[in-house]
C-alpha cells in the first residue's frame, strides 16, 4: 500500500536539521525495518515540514512507522494519508450501494 506520511518538526528537530543530518538516509533505514520502500522525501513550507511517500507492506507497518516517528520527539505532529486507487474505490462503492438498504 502506498502512503504519504506528513510531519511538523519540533524546534529541537529543526535544530537537528541545521546540523546537516541526512534525513533521507535515516527515513530509508527506518522504513526498511518494517519492509517498506521509500519513494520520495520532500521538505515543504506550510503546515507540514516534511512529506514522505513510501510503499508499505500493510496498514500496521504504516501506522507503526508513523507512531515511531512521532514518539522520537523530533516532531510535534504527524499524520498519514493512504494513497488510493479511485476507480477501484468507486467500483466497490457502487457494488455496496446496490444492495444497501438505509434504516427507516
Amino acid at each position: 500500500m502506498k502512503a504519504m506520511l506528513m510531519a511538523t518538526y519540533t524546534p529541537a528537530g529543526l535544530k537537528g536539521l541545521m546540523t546537516g543530518s541526512d534525513r533521507k538516509a535515516a527515513v530509508e533505514a527506518s522504513l526498511s525495518q518494517v519492509g517498506a520502500t521509500l519513494i520520495n522525501v520532500e521538505f515543504t513550507r506550510g503546515v507540514w515540514d516534511v512529506l514522505v511517500t513510501a510503499e508499505f507492506p500493510d496498514g500496521n507497518s504504516l501506522i507503526g512507522t508513523t507512531m515511531a516517528f512521532e514518539s522520537s520527539g523530533a516532531f510535534e505532529a504527524t499524520d498519514y494519508l493512504e494513497i488510493i486507487d479511485l476507480p477501484d474505490v468507486v467500483t466497490a462503492a457502487n457494488k455496496a450501494a446496490g444492495s444497501y438498504t438505509p434504516a427507516g
